[in-house]
C-alpha cells in the first residue's frame, strides 16, 4: 500500500469555465462578432454554448456533489457594461446569484474579470492597443467589485495575459500585415466602424505596446478591486510554458522563455498570488520550435501528452516571482477518459513534489468543468470532466470527474 499524501488544510480543489465558452449568446462581445463575419477562422459559432447562464444553479450543485470545494469562472464585461458607461444591474445581480449559489454549496468562487472576450464598444475604441483601456478596465473592475466583492473568494484580473505573445512566437495566427489582407479581419473592422490599424481584440493584440497596456490594465485592475473593498486575494493568470532545449537550441529556447514567460513573471510585484496555467511542453532546436517527436502521444489539441509540464512551470514561476501559486488551469482534451485520469494523476504528482519542497501552492483547478466552446476550434476538443449534449444540454458526468472529486473530498492522494 502506497502512503497517502495529505494536501494542506484549505487547499482549493476545483474546475473552471470561462463565460463566453459556457454561458451562451454573448452577443455584445467582440468574439461573437468575429464568429459571425464572412470567412471567419472560427469553425463554428458559440451559440447557446452550455447554456450555463441559465443552468448555473444545477451545474454548481453538480460540482459540489462531485466533491469540489472551489469553482473558477469569469464574469463577462460585455454583459456587465454592454455600452460604455452603462452598467447592467440585472447582469450584476445575475452574477451575484452565481456567487451566492457557490456559497450555498460550500464552494469558494474564484472570479476572473476578463477571460479573452471584450465588449464590442471597447474594441471599437482601440481595444487592447489603446492607452485608455487600462482605465476603462479599472472602472469596470471597481463597479463589479462594489456589487459582488463581499461574495468573491479569490480574483484573477486577466486570464492568460501573455496569450498574444505566445500566439506570435508560435505563429498560431498570421502576423498583422498578413491578417490585414484577410476578409474576416476587414469585415470585423468594418462592422465596428474602425480602421484596420485600430483593430485590436485581446487575442490579437500582439504589439509591444499591447503588452504594456495589458500589464497596466492588470495593475490598475488590482488597485481598483482593492479600493472597492475587495478583501480577497487578487492575482493574474499566465499561460506558462515548459520550454525545453535540445542540443543547439539553448539560445532560441531562452529567447522564447523570456518573451512568453519572463516578461510577465517579472512584472507581478505586489500581487497576492499567481495563477499558473499549463498543458504541455515545447522543445526548441537550433532552427527554432520543434514538432512533437514521432510516435509520442498527442492530445486533441495536437500537442504532446506531457503532464510533467505543470511541476516545471510551478517551480519556475515561484523562483521568478516568490508568489504563492494557484493552479488555475491544467487539463487535457481527449475522447479517452482513462487518459484524462492518467494526465491528472501525473500532474498531481508534480504538485505533491513541489509541496514537499515547501512551495506555497494553494489549489489545483482542472480545465474544464464541461466540454465547451474552445474558441476558434469550436466544440471538437473535449476538455471537460462533464460532457454536454449539443442538442439537449444534458450533462453526463465522466468517470474522471468522480475520480478527481473523490480526491478533492478526501484532500488526499495515494501515491502510485
Amino acid at each position: 500500500m502506497n502512503p497517502k499524501f495529505e494536501f494542506p488544510q484549505g487547499f482549493l480543489w476545483g474546475t473552471a469555465t470561462a463565460a463566453h465558452q459556457v454561458e451562451g449568446n454573448n452577443i455584445n462581445s467582440d468574439v461573437w462578432l468575429m464568429e459571425h463575419v464572412p470567412e471567419t477562422p472560427y469553425v463554428e459559432p458559440s451559440g447557446d454554448a452550455c447554456d450555463h447562464y441559465h443552468r448555473y444553479r444545477s451545474d454548481i450543485a453538480l460540482l459540489a456533489e462531485l466533491g469540489f470545494n472551489s469553482y473558477r469562472f469569469s464574469i463577462e464585461w460585455a454583459r456587465i457594461e454592454p455600452e460604455e458607461g452603462e452598467f447592467s444591474l440585472a447582469v450584476l445581480e445575475h452574477y451575484r446569484d452565481v456567487l451566492r449559489t457557490c456559497h450555498e454549496h460550500g464552494i469558494t468562487p474564484i472570479v476572473t474579470y476578463h477571460h479573452f472576450s471584450s465588449p464590442r464598444w471597447l474594441i471599437a475604441s482601440g481595444g487592447w492597443e489603446s492607452a485608455e483601456t487600462p482605465d476603462k478596465f479599472a472602472r469596470y473592475c471597481e463597479r463589479a467589485t462594489q456589487y459582488l466583492g463581499d461574495l468573491i473568494g479569490t480574483a484573477c484580473t486577466i486570464n492568460e495575459a501573455n496569450i498574444a505573445s505566445l500566439i506570435v512566437e508560435w505563429e498560431f495566427a498570421p502576423p498583422p500585415r498578413q491578417r490585414n489582407k484577410q476578409i474576416w479581419w476587414k469585415a470585423t473592422a468594418k462592422a465596428l466602424g474602425i480602421s484596420l490599424r485600430r483593430l485590436a481584440p485581446f487575442l490579437y493584440a500582439t504589439s509591444s505596446k499591447a503588452i504594456d497596456i495589458i500589464l497596466s490594465a492588470h495593475h490598475k485592475g488590482v488597485e481598483a478591486i482593492k479600493s472597492a473593498s475587495g478583501d480577497f486575494p487578487v492575482g493574474i493568470t499566465l499561460a506558462l510554458q515548459d520550454i525545453q532545449a535540445v542540443e543547439g537550441g539553448e539560445k532560441r529556447a531562452a529567447k522564447a522563455r523570456k518573451a512568453i514567460n519572463d516578461v510577465y513573471l517579472e512584472a507581478l510585484s505586489g500581487d497576492d498570488f499567481l495563477g499558473v496555467q499549463i498543458y504541455s511542453r515545447v522543445r526548441y532546436g537550433p532552427k527554432g520550435l520543434l514538432p512533437p517527436e514521432t510516435g509520442v502521444e498527442l492530445t486533441q489539441m495536437e500537442y504532446e501528452f506531457w503532464p510533467e509540464a505543470l511541476e516545471a512551470a510551478i517551480r519556475d514561476a515561484v523562483a521568478k516571482t516568490g508568489l504563492p501559486v494557484i493552479v488555475t488551469e491544467n487539463g487535457i482534451a481527449t475522447t479517452d477518459d482513462t487518459r484524462r485520469v492518467e494526465y491528472v494523476r501525473r500532474a498531481l504528482h508534480g504538485v505533491i513534489n513541489c509541496l514537499k519542497d515547501g512551495l506555497d501552492i494553494r489549489g489545483y483547478t482542472y480545465w474544464s468543468a464541461f466540454d465547451n466552446y474552445e474558441w476558434s476550434l469550436g466544440y471538437r476538443p473535449t476538455f471537460g470532466l462533464i460532457s454536454v449534449d449539443r442538442e439537449t444540454q444534458e450533462r453526463t458526468v465522466k468517470p474522471s470527474a468522480r475520480w478527481l472529486g473523490a480526491i478533492a473530498r478526501d484532500n488526499g492522494f495515494e501515491a502510485q
